[in-house]
């Protein structure tokens, strides 16, 4: 059985209930902060417009550097963005992954204590949500362990904020204990159970898997997961293999 990091773990401790999009990316950032050993944290959402909005920085320059890095347009978190993979620079003065963004490189040596930059990506099958940047004020990669626990607690991050933004009112109202965030039996309704068998059956995925895949495309198309799991359930949604639904 995997291990889970420090990181990860913290998160996970976080409670359902009365958390907004704000609130969550607060407590990812934080959870970094505590169990990377890394000195800051931002977080910056994708919307269904394209946009993007920078929904929590830990301290001025991690807001620094999502300034620079979208004024600029090149970057760790934009090639985080770009290509879906993880962009992890040990030292920002030298190295041929500094080589690749010199203006950037020189721009945040100039205006921040920043000297290493670790971006991953909230992603979740093709879905892209947004980008996780960490940084740290000395030229010092991640450990093995950490770099683990970060890309676990990125994929996590990424399906708590999906939960979050295609289920929102799971979070009304709320009565009793916190719930789990990753909890299978995501609903009483009777429309995603129902929706969820289905898109099992038609992908051959676990249950997990096929409540994962819905909500991605809830998040792309800017609706609610119910809405999505009663077009599935009345045969106007159908899943395949392919990236495209439809």
């Amino acid at each position: 059985m995997a291990v889970v990091g420090a990181a990860t773990a913290a998160l996970l401790t976080v409670a359902r209930d009365g958390v907004d999009d704000r609130a969550l990316a607060r407590s990812i950032c934080q959870a970094c902060v505590d169990g990377l050993d890394v000195d800051g944290a931002a977080l910056s959402l994708f919307t269904i417009s394209a946009a993007r909005l920078t929904l929590y920085a830990s301290d001025g320059a991690a807001e620094m550097l999502e300034e620079l890095q979208f004024t600029l347009n090149e970057g760790a978190c934009i090639e985080a963005a770009t290509t879906g993979r993880p962009v992890l620079v040990s030292d920002l003065r030298q190295g041929s992954d500094a080589a690749r963004w010199p203006i950037f490189a020189d721009a945040v040596i100039e205006r921040t204590p920043v000297r290493a930059l670790f971006a991953l990506p909230l992603q979740w099958g093709a879905v892209n949500l947004g980008v996780l940047d960490l940084y740290r004020r000395v030229p010092e990669g991640l450990s093995d362990a950490q770099r683990r626990d970060a890309l676990h607690l990125a994929d996590t991050a990424a399906l708590m904020m999906l939960t979050l933004r295609t289920e929102p009112t799971r979070f009304a109202d709320h009565l009793g204990p916190p719930e789990p965030w990753l909890d299978t039996a995501v609903a009483s309704r009777v429309e995603i159970h129902q929706a969820t068998g289905m898109v099992l059956a038609q992908l051959d995925v676990d249950a997990d898997q096929a409540l994962a895949r819905m909500r991605a495309h809830a998040f792309t198309e800017g609706r609610l997961l119910i809405e999505v799991a009663r077009d599935i359930v009345a045969r106007r949604l159908s899943f395949t293999q392919d990236t495209n639904d439809g």
